[in-house]
């Protein structure tokens, strides 16, 4: 059937991710096709000493996206978006959202980039050998009771912005299985939160005789293709305050954005990975056998359909290139030359191939908060040289592109050290948007092969929207895996980026200066509060 027809005849299928810098709906066809694109922008902001983003963020943010997705809709055929075949919603993963039983919101929404829940952290691991990163959910509540503040006994909801969002939508308080993984570790048998681990935590917290238990206030665990509520009619008044949309539309499970970065990259089946770059960075690899033991700079998290992966999780990637890049367009515009933003990246991402394969001697750290794979708290934007530098635009723009993908690239060495097996690396986001260069890098960065879709630039809202086509129109027994492979993927076009020798051997120098400097970005932290 043609666009237009489908989108009338209710057939498309459409995705929601809450992302760190940006907020994107795709609708898409049962193939994968983009039918209509929706953004918003959006920024966190430090308040109290606490990322975050405000509820009325969150709605305005929420209802721009879909307005502007309806008006694509309008332009592009001509007709009013008033059916859908099935939603999902993501957003990025972990944070912490509590509710108490008139579901109110009872402090400020902590996103994943605040690192204030060290000693949760640390004794949630120990109690149960298991790695809890401070961003998680269960990270983040331990440390309220550890802090003794007042909200915590009037706690009767915790969720995650994703969950959230799905809840205002359809009144069903769930999380798909990826997303949960970051709430509460997960028993991948079961694919829900594993019961040991939830038993040693409830005697953990007995003495303080809460009004609640946690398995009472986290979301509901489903997986890939479950059933997870339809659209009320005071979610589609909330989506869609025109009253165009009509209720009744059923959602699939909301996902965390690492579960719709795996779906986006077809990255769902054993030794499959990928690597999510944007304001934050991951790479997920899907492990045949766990790993031999624990490691703090490693999170366990699973598939949306409860594999398990081994996930390292960098909190800072392209916000400081996005900062370069923003002054280099203000110096030309200074000067009356008007270059596209777009243009001015992709220039600069191609001028950066000139520069040396070690980076010359420039050592730029976009820490904008803690970065936990080098172990900081907190973080302070820095670029340091050698007096001996090749300090020119090429070789400056390089470091800083090699820069995004440093934190990243000491968790990946440890998974290459405990033996993980990979097939297939794909790239997705905002870094790889420039045909030949991030993927390049990456590649070089962690010596295999690095495919980017031609579905990347749309990520994980493009990943969500299949997830709900998945819900919608599987086959009976279909699982994930079979429905990417036979009905997304096939002939689906991508360009990958072999391993270099000579500049992987550069990525390793500009890796042992980027090593050694972390002195510097330490005492960046200390002395400049």
């Amino acid at each position: 059937m043609d666009r237009k027809t489908c989108i009338q005849e209710g057939k498309a299928y459409l995705g929601i991710e809450f992302g760190s810098t940006r907020i994107k709906g795709v609708l898409i066809d049962k193939d994968g096709e983009v039918l209509a694109i929706g953004t918003h922008d959006w920024e966190n902001r430090l308040e109290n000493g606490v990322w975050t983003y405000s509820m009325e963020d969150i709605t305005e943010g929420l209802q721009d996206t879909y307005r502007s997705l309806a008006a694509a809709v309008q332009k592009e055929y001509g007709v009013p978006l008033k059916k859908l075949g099935a939603i999902g919603i993501s957003a990025m993963m972990h944070g912490y959202l509590a509710f108490n039983e008139k579901d109110e919101l009872l402090v400020p929404f902590r996103t994943w980039r605040n690192n204030i829940t060290g000693p949760a952290a640390a004794e949630l691991t120990e109690l149960f050998d298991f790695n809890i990163p401070e961003r998680w959910t269960i990270a983040h509540l331990y440390q309220a009771i550890l802090n003794g503040e007042p909200h915590v006994d009037s706690i009767r909801f915790v969720t995650t912005l994703a969950g959230f969002v799905h809840w205002k939508l359809t009144g069903e308080k769930v999380l798909g299985v990826g997303d949960a993984s970051g709430v509460f570790p997960i028993d991948s048998v079961t694919k829900q939160y594993d019961a040991g681990m939830m038993e040693k935590f409830e005697q953990k917290i007995a003495d303080r005789k809460f009004s609640w238990t946690a398995k009472e206030v986290l979301p509901k665990v489903l997986c890939a293709g479950d059933a997870a509520g339809v659209l009320t009619a005071a979610g589609a008044a909330f989506l869609d305050p025109t009253g165009t949309l009509e209720a009744g539309v059923p959602f699939c499970p909301p996902e965390g954005d690492a579960g719709t970065g795996m779906t986006a990259t077809n990255s769902v089946g054993v030794r499959t990975g990928n690597v999510s770059a944007g304001t934050s960075a991951f790479a997920m690899v899907v492990l045949e056998k766990p790993l031999a033991k624990l490691y703090r700079e490693i999170d366990m998290v699973t598939t949306p359909d409860g594999l398990p992966c081994a996930m390292a999780h960098a909190n800072n990637c392209t916000s400081d290139i996005n900062a370069w890049v923003s002054l280099f367009k203000e110096v030309l515009e200074t000067f009356g030359a008007k270059v596209g933003t777009g243009d001015l990246y992709t220039k600069l991402f191609k001028k950066s191939l000139e520069g040396r394969a070690d980076g010359a001697g420039l050592i730029p750290y976009g820490y904008y908060s803690g970065e936990f794979l080098t172990g900081f708290s907190e973080g302070r934007p820095l670029f340091a040289r050698t007096t001996d530098c090749e300090f020119n635009l090429a070789n400056f723009m390089r470091s800083v592109v090699y820069s995004s993908m440093g934190a990243l690239k000491v968790g990946m060495d440890i998974l290459a050290e405990e033996g993980v097996a990979v097939d297939r690396m794909v790239g997705h986001g905002g870094l790889f948007k420039t045909e030949g260069v991030a993927e390049q890098y990456l590649a070089d960065a962690i010596h295999a092969p690095v495919t980017v879709l031609d579905t990347a630039g749309e990520g994980g809202a493009w990943g969500i929207a299949v997830l709900a086509a998945f819900m919608a129109v599987r086959e009976e027994k279909e699982t994930l895996p079979e429905f990417l492979n036979a009905k997304i993927f096939p002939g689906m076009q991508g360009h990958t980026a072999e391993p270099k020798a000579e500049q992987s051997e550069g990525f390793e120098k500009f890796m042992e200066l980027y090593r050694a400097a972390l002195p510097v970005e330490r005492a960046a932290v200390e002395s400049m509060k």
